[in-house]
């Protein structure tokens, strides 16, 4: 006899988890569908190159931090050794104080008008009176040399205290600058990870191709002079700007590294304070101090040698070198080379 039974119905937790696993499916493949493509090999050259010019504005902050905290701790130890002198002279003006007191008090501790009654002999007392006052007044003397001198350690112990001060958030803002570059440039290179070996690659070639040909024009620049009478507008200013130029161009192929200058690596400002000490020249340490290292120059006047400066908070310096082209340190993950001068938002040029 045939068995009249219902079908068994599924449960209903295995039709909640057939729903769910169901939903998520639909969701992941919408979520593909709708997925962020991936960067182009254009998007993430721009994206390097702004976290670049980003980390090389910190680290012209990073080197004001670290001129700063150096000009401090050399302020701060010179303090240091003044109020280490200064209290082993106040010691020593204490001592002689003491002595010049245990003397006096030796001499007699009775009134001096009583000692003269009863001396028996009274010219001899007299001598020894006029010697106290002069003890007297010597006493004085030291005494107001060692007020003077507190307030001396006072205002010394002060100005340190103050420096300390200053030199421990010096020290802290360098950290923080070290860090926001460690940061930028790791996310420039994880962008760059993104990309295939061939695309690095390509990329690697064009700038190479393009800082060869500003090599190029910057010699043909250089080789008109060497032939021409006339020195023309590509000729040196000075003997000193063409030291700091020739010493730079000694330097071509040298890595960028931040807060380096030299003379194996250089930042941007490395690499002008270094080529302007090699002529004899101290250059300030930040790009920004260096703006102010002399006379400003329009695009039209500028002479090779002379310092050029790019970006509107003055960021990023090189050294003009003849013919529409620069010498600099460019950015991380590049060499020292040439480059247009238009390849940058130029901003004036300073003849040193």
């Amino acid at each position: 006899m045939a068995s009249h039974r219902r079908p068994k119905q599924p449960s209903r937790t295995r039709v909640t988890v057939l729903t769910a696993t169901a939903a998520a499916a639909v969701a992941l493949g919408a979520q593909a569908a709708h997925a962020d493509p991936k960067p182009s090999k254009k998007d993430v050259k721009a994206q390097v190159d702004k976290l670049y010019e980003e980390a090389e504005k910190a680290t012209e902050q990073y080197n004001g931090a670290k001129s700063k905290q150096e000009t401090l701790e050399e302020q701060v130890s010179t303090l240091q050794d003044k109020v280490a002198r200064g209290q082993e002279e106040l010691n020593e003006l204490r001592d002689g104080l003491g002595s010049m007191a245990a003397a006096q008090y030796r001499s007699g501790g009775i009134d001096p008008s009583v000692q003269l009654l009863l001396s028996s002999d009274p010219d001899s007392y007299l001598e020894k009176a006029s010697t106290l006052d002069q003890v007297s007044s010597k006493q004085a003397a030291a005494i107001k040399q060692i007020a003077d001198k507190q307030r001396t350690l006072k205002q010394q112990r002060e100005e340190a205290s103050t420096k300390l001060t200053d030199l421990s958030a010096t020290r802290k803002s360098l950290g923080e600058k070290k860090t926001e570059i460690q940061g930028k440039l790791a996310k420039a290179q994880q962008l760059l990870n993104s990309l295939t070996e061939q695309e690095r690659a390509e990329l690697a070639a064009k700038e190479e191709a393009r800082a060869k040909e500003a090599q190029e024009r910057a010699e043909r620049s250089s080789g008109s002079e060497d032939r021409s009478t006339d020195p023309g507008d590509d000729a040196p200013q000075s003997g000193r700007a063409a030291a700091a130029l020739a010493a730079a161009k000694t330097k071509i192929g040298a890595p960028y590294v931040w807060g380096a200058t030299g003379p194996s690596s250089f930042d941007c400002s490395g690499l002008t304070s270094w080529a302007y000490a090699q002529a004899g020249v101290q250059l300030p340490r930040m790009s920004q101090d260096q703006a102010n290292a002399g006379t400003r120059l329009g695009m039209g006047e500028l002479k090779p040698g002379d310092l050029v400066i790019f970006y509107s908070d003055l960021h990023h310096v090189g050294l003009y070198a003849g013919n529409g082209q620069v010498l600099h340190a460019p950015k991380p993950g590049a060499n020292v080379r040439y480059e247009s001068i238009n390849n940058m938002p130029f901003q004036f040029g300073v003849r040193v």
